[in-house]
C-alpha cells in the first residue's frame, strides 16, 4: 500500500468518525437536520450530506458547526465509545438492543 492510499482510507475514517458524532451530537439536543443547518449558517442539505459523508467540511465549518452544537470542535473528531453490544452491531449494520 503506498503512502497516497493510507491518507485517503485516514481521510475517509476521519469523515466517518465526524458524520457519527455530528449525527449523535445533533439528535441528543433534539435538533432536525434542517434546524442545526440554518444555526450553522449552512444550506439546509449540507447537514445531510455531512452526515452521510458525502461531503467533506473545512475547519471553518467545523468551528461553526462545535459553536452550533455548543461542544469544542475536538468534540466532532472523538472516538466513538461504544459498549462491547454496540461495537458489535455496527459490524453487521445492526442496532440491538441493550440487556
Amino acid at each position: 500500500m503506498t503512502g497516497k492510499s493510507s491518507s485517503r482510507r485516514k481521510a475517509g475514517d476521519a469523515r466517518k468518525r465526524i458524520a457519527r458524532c455530528v449525527k449523535r451530537l445533533r439528535t441528543e439536543r433534539e435538533l432536525s437536520q434542517e434546524q442545526l443547518a440554518e444555526l450553522a449558517g449552512f444550506h439546509r442539505t449540507y447537514v445531510s450530506q455531512l452526515e452521510r459523508c458525502v461531503a467533506n467540511i473545512s475547519i471553518d465549518g467545523l468551528d461553526r458547526l462545535a459553536a452550533s452544537l455548543s461542544v469544542d470542535v475536538t468534540e466532532l473528531l472523538a472516538k466513538p465509545m461504544w459498549s462491547a453490544n454496540e461495537a458489535e452491531s455496527a459490524t453487521f449494520g445492526l442496532r440491538l438492543p441493550m440487556p
